[in-house]
């Protein structure tokens, strides 16, 4: 069975898109590549439980096994040395990727303390869209009583768009709750 989100895009938004944007072929419409969930380990770099924590968060909210990331580069001013591990993230593709999207859209940023709508000025020239997120208990697989230590998480949407106005266009008709689109080239 297909995924509400995918079904959406494939019936309403890619036609739409494709008529909005004066798009010949139904093919180059703007669409998801990838989703990838990012978090930095800061300065519990050092800190096992901490370290299991944010993994078992990233496995509770994507159904996937965390990878950790590793510094390329030392810099003494941070106390950071090459290959130390310094964060954990998830790519998501496919049918998990729009699932969710569709559990982001529709749970998590609604529950999200004093929410009035994402901004729209994160997205970079080729149209793809990051978000942080300051507290991993938004996400309504996290209960509160069982996260012991409470770490933000950066979510960063991968589109093929082509510049800002077909990304923003793009995730706009998928239900992302902007607050000043007007801003948008």
């Amino acid at each position: 069975m297909e995924p509400v989100l995918y079904t959406k895009y494939k019936k309403e938004v890619a036609p739409a898109l494709k008529e909005e944007l004066g798009i010949a072929n139904i093919m180059d419409v703007p669409a998801v590549e990838k989703v990838t969930l990012n978090v930095g380990f800061g300065r519990h770099s050092k800190d096992k439980s901490f370290i299991e924590n944010v993994e078992n968060t990233l496995r509770q909210i994507t159904g996937q096994k965390p990878v950790r990331t590793k510094a390329r580069l030392s810099i003494s001013n941070f106390k950071l040395r090459e290959g130390m591990e310094i964060g954990a993230c998830v790519t998501l593709r496919g049918a998990t990727m729009y699932e969710f999207l569709n559990r982001l859209v529709n749970l998590t940023l609604p529950r999200v303390r004093d929410f009035r709508g994402i901004s729209a000025k994160s997205f970079d020239r080729k149209g793809n869209y990051s978000l942080g997120i300051k507290e991993n208990i938004s996400f309504p697989e996290i209960s509160a009583d069982s996260a012991d230590k409470i770490h933000s998480l950066q979510v960063i949407v991968t589109t093929s768009a082509e510049d800002q106005k077909g990304g923003a266009l793009l995730l706009k008709k998928l239900g992302f709750p902007f607050k000043d689109m007007d801003k948008i080239k």
